[in-house]
Parts: C-alpha cells; sequence; structure tokens
C-alpha cells in the first residue's frame, strides 16, 4: 500500500484544496487512483501524501479477502486521526460489494462504487455546496460499456501499467470480485493504442497490460476480437520496447494463441499464470474451469515457444476439502512446472462465497504447514534459476539506483543489481553479464 501513485506524485497546483489518495489492492486499483488524481489536478486541486494534513482524503479500498477489508476500514480510520475537519470518501470495491457495512463507520462523509469513480471531482464539490453525507453506489452487473478515463500514466518506477479490461464472469466459489467488477468489458483498440503512444511519448520503454481479468479481453466484443489482436497492434507501436502481461489464465495459451504470441519480439518472457491448486478435485470445487492436466498442456506450449521464460503463479492452500493426498498432489504438480516463483495463499473464508459455507473447512495449523513446505519449494526453485544465469549476458531495464547498486529486470522479471553506478542508464536497457546469484537477485557487472 502506498499513499499516491503514478507519474502525477504530489504536485502542488493553484487551487487552496489540498487532497490525498490512499490505493489498496491491485494494479486495477492504483490506475484508477491515479486516473482520479489526474482528473483533481485538472480541477486545480494539490496532491499531497497520504500521510499529510489534506482537506480531502480518498480511499481506494480493495475486498480480495477479509484481510483486505480489515485494511480498508484501518486507511479510513487513520485519516480523519490525520485531519478530523477533512472530508473522507470511500470507494472501490469494498465499498461496492459492502456499502452498509462501510456506512456504519461514521466518519466517512461520502462512499462511492466502482462505476462512479470517474465523477469523482463533481461529487466532492457537490458536498461542498451541500455538506451532505452521500452513499452512491450503482449495481455494477448492469454496467455494459468499458468506463475509459482516457489516457493515464500510471508508473511503476519505469515501466507503465495500461488498464485493458474490467469485470469478470468466472465466479470462482472463493471470490467477490465478480460482484465488486461486474461482467466482462473491453477497452476499445483504437483508445488503448491512444494511450501507449502517448506513454511512448513520455519516455516509457516497458509497459505492463493489466485487467481484471485480462484472458478475457475481447470477449463481450462480440466479433472476435481477443487479447491477442490487442497485443499484435500493441506491438506495432515506434519506440515501445517491451510489453509485459499481468496475471493471465492457462486457459488463453492455445496453440493459435502461443504461436502468434511468439511472434511479436516485444513480448516479455514473464508469465504470471494463475493455477490455484495443482489437483483437479481441488479445482473443481474452486469452480476455476480447467483440470490440472490442461494447465499443464498451457505451460508446454509456452516452453516451446519462449524456453527461457519465467513462469510465476499464485497457490491458495487449505482450500475446504483439501485432503493430504490432494495438497501432496499440488505439491507434486508445482515442482513438475518447475515455477520460478508462487505467491502462496492460506485460505480464508470470504462471506458471501459458496467456498464460505463449504463442509470440510481446513485447520489453520494445517494450513500454516502447508504453506510453509510451498514457500520453501518456491524458494528453492527461484535459487536453483537464478543461479542458472551465472556467466550468462542479460539485457536488463534499469530502473533506479539503491544501496550502492544499479537495479532493474530483465524480460523474464528477474531482479538484477549492478555495481557500475551511473544514474544516465535509468530507463535505459543494457547488456549485463551475470557474475553471481542469490535467492533475490542476479548480481551483474558491465
Amino acid at each position: 500500500m502506498k499513499g499516491v501513485y503514478g507519474f502525477y506524485q504530489y504536485l502542488p497546483m493553484e487551487n487552496n484544496k489540498k487532497i490525498a489518495f490512499c490505493s489498496l489492492g491491485c494494479k486495477v486499483n492504483q490506475y484508477e487512483t491515479n486516473a482520479m488524481i489526474q482528473k483533481f489536478i485538472e480541477a486545480g486541486y494539490s496532491v499531497v501524501p497520504f500521510s499529510d494534513e489534506a482537506d480531502i482524503y480518498v480511499v481506494n479500498t480493495c475486498t480480495v479477502t477479509s484481510i483486505a477489508d480489515r485494511k480498508s476500514r484501518q486507511m479510513l480510520r487513520r485519516a480523519k486521526e490525520i485531519n478530523p475537519n477533512s472530508i473522507l470518501v470511500a470507494c472501490g470495491c469494498y465499498t461496492q460489494v459492502a456499502p452498509d457495512e462501510v456506512r456504519k463507520i461514521k466518519e466517512i462523509d461520502l462512499i462511492i462504487g466502482n462505476n462512479e469513480k470517474k465523477d469523482l471531482v463533481k461529487i466532492v464539490e457537490d458536498y461542498y455546496k451541500e455538506k451532505k453525507a452521500k452513499t452512491i453506489v450503482t449495481d455494477v452487473m448492469y454496467q455494459e460499456e468499458y468506463i475509459d478515463f482516457g489516457p493515464t500514466t500510471y508508473t511503476e518506477k519505469t515501466r507503465a501499467v495500461i488498464k485493458v479490461q474490467d469485470g469478470c464472469d468466472r465466479f470462482c466459489s472463493y471470490c467477490l470480485i465478480p460482484f465488486a467488477r461486474g461482467h466482462i468489458r473491453s477497452r476499445k483498440i483504437d483508445d488503448v493504442l491512444e494511450e501507449v503512444k502517448d506513454i511512448v511519448a513520455k519516455g516509457f520503454k516497458e509497459i505492463v497490460i493489466t485487467g481484471i481479468h485480462v484472458a478475457s479481453y475481447g470477449r463481450d466484443f462480440k466479433d472476435g476480437t481477443s487479447l491477442i489482436d490487442l497485443l499484435e497492434r500493441i506491438n506495432e507501436v515506434e519506440n515501445l520496447q517491451r510489453i509485459r502481461l499481468s496475471s493471465i489464465e492457462p486457459i488463453i495459451m492455445t496453440d493459435e494463441f502461443i504461436e502468434r504470441l511468439s511472434k511479436l519480439d516485444k513480448i516479455c518472457n514473464h508469465f504470471h499464470l494463475s493455477l490455484q491448486s495443482g489437483c483437479t478435485e481441488t479445482l473443481k470445487r474452486m469452480n476455476r474451469r480447467y483440470t490440472a492436466e490442461e494447465f499443464m498442456e498451457g505451460v508446454k506450449r509456452i516452453k516451446s515457444k519462449f524456453p527461457e521464460a519465467a513462469l510465476t503463479t499464485d497457490v491458495i492452500v487449505g482450500f475446504p476439502g483439501e485432503t493430504d493426498e490432494e495438497f501432496n498432489q499440488t505439491y507434486k504438480f508445482l515442482k513438475d512446472v518447475g515455477f520460478y516463483h508462487m505467491h502462496v495463499f492460506k485460505y480464508s473464508p470470504r462471506k458471501g462465497t459458496k467456498a464460505a459455507v463449504m463442509p470440510n473447512q481446513i485447520d489453520g495449523d494445517v494450513k500454516e504447514q502447508r504453506s510453509k513446505k510451498l514457500i520453501e519449494l518456491s524458494d528453492s526453485n527461484e535459487l536453483e534459476f537464478n543461479k542458472s544465469y551465472i556467466g550468462r549476458d542479460v539485457e536488463v531495464l534499469f530502473e533506479e539506483v539503491e544501496d550502492g547498486y544499479m537495479k532493474g529486470h530483465t524480460t523474464n522479471y528477474m531482479n538484477v543489481k549492478c555495481k557500475c553506478i551511473d544514474k544516465s542508464y535509468v530507463n535505459q536497457i543494457k547488456k549485463v553479464k551475470v557474475i553471481d546469484a542469490d535467492k533475490e537477485n542476479l548480481v551483474a557487472q558491465m
């Protein structure tokens, strides 16, 4: 969690009203926070860090887990502790799915849903006129069109993040996100390209394609357009050097998709494939809509065209009904794939989901043991993969100077640190030789 994101960090403007933002959760939320920041800057507000005293605080909430809900409540209360006389705005996924629960936080002045983010400047200015607390949360399930904020420069160091899609129709049994984000809506290709060109004109060399369920891009267009069509158009943009995909489902990895993807010279060979379990029976209870065998086929297709690819994933341990045998199947599956890194989550019941009321909930100690075992496997894989690069040349997009090193990432998202310090290398791609490695980094020299 950070205070303010993106290209427009902490910019003073002529308006004497100060506004601060806190964004929780995924890249989509962060992207939208930055879009709201830009709209307030255009309206003449000064954007300040969330820890500073401000006239208005906006907390863009997350609801992916019950822990995210709790964090959202904490940050909302913290704002009023900084300035009790400020206007406090709660928006985002938590407010979308649980507005009545959010309303119990008496310090909040305005509660808005995801559809209303684009109108936040007007909502805040109307509040100044009326001085009346409001809850404005429309039903996202009826939202049919993609809500486009226009070109939005949300950056992570030297890469820019572009939202191309919203909504999800998967309805996994443990997840509330479809109810927070609604059905699939895709951004028009021409609008995406406009933003990409704008970002490249600002000097960025790498973009990250993100959305709530990126693999479903284009399905709502009903004209055959798909994610690969979008990527092929983006690949044509001059002076763009890297295209990185955020989390995608393995079902998209068909022979045709991989074949066309492999022909795009700007695609990064790092794929975050959302797995959740390596056991087909567990996947069925999760309503993931693919089998472990189908996932493995997707992995094989990727490796056939991208032999140097780093594969990362998310895994849930202790899902209701997960037996020792099912967990062992998952462990073996993960070992067979050889993921570079695994984000391991201990299942926690999410009120309002089917999984929360399933029988055979797993004991916390069992979850802890299984989590520890997978984290140890992930650490071992990461170290082995990194050490395999010792003595090799890699291309690095340098992002910063920190702790006496130039730091950046390879195309397959490996951390690299290099002793040769030259600040002119920031936002430049340079070839370096790897001389050492640990679990966290490749150590390189020019």
